[in-house]
């Protein structure tokens, strides 16, 4: 299984592709607060910047925080699937996140990166890519649904 990771942010120019690419196409949203990675500045306007993305935790304090299983520990290689539809916006998940990388939208609809991948082909730089995580599995794209 593969799991997302930003390896080379020293070339990143906080342009938030990445984050406007996984609102747009793994959370409908054409906002990049609603996605599942987030750039920040560390430094400045033009350099310095950090991204903001589930580390793939195993076993996952998000998933084990979710009163209604909404989040849920992937088979192998760390990280939760998301399931919407049992969401109840309690906001527990993103208390429970060691990094701050679910993002609540207004109305406390969680945003996580799910590792799908969809966000790598969007950034200019090459900044982010899909690793392979120490356990085989399915191929990454199938978990890359919000239900």
């Amino acid at each position: 299984m593969k799991i997302h990771r930003a390896l080379r942010m020293e070339r990143c120019i906080g342009c938030h592709s990445c984050s406007l690419a996984c609102a747009r196409l793994v959370y409908k949203s054409m906002s990049w607060q609603t996605a599942g990675i987030r750039i920040r500045s560390t430094g400045g306007v033009s350099s310095g910047f950090q991204a903001i993305l589930c580390l793939a935790c195993d076993p996952a304090p998000c998933a084990a925080a979710c009163p209604t299983g909404a989040m849920s520990q992937r088979k192998s290689g760390g990280g939760v699937t998301l399931k919407k539809s049992l969401c109840i916006q309690c906001g527990q998940c993103a208390a429970a996140c060691p990094v701050d990388a679910i993002n609540l939208d207004a109305a406390g609809n969680p945003a996580v990166c799910l590792h799908c991948g969809q966000c790598t082909a969007y950034c200019p730089h090459d900044c982010l890519e899909l690793v392979e995580a120490d356990t085989p599995a399915a191929p990454c794209l199938e978990s890359c649904h919000v239900e």
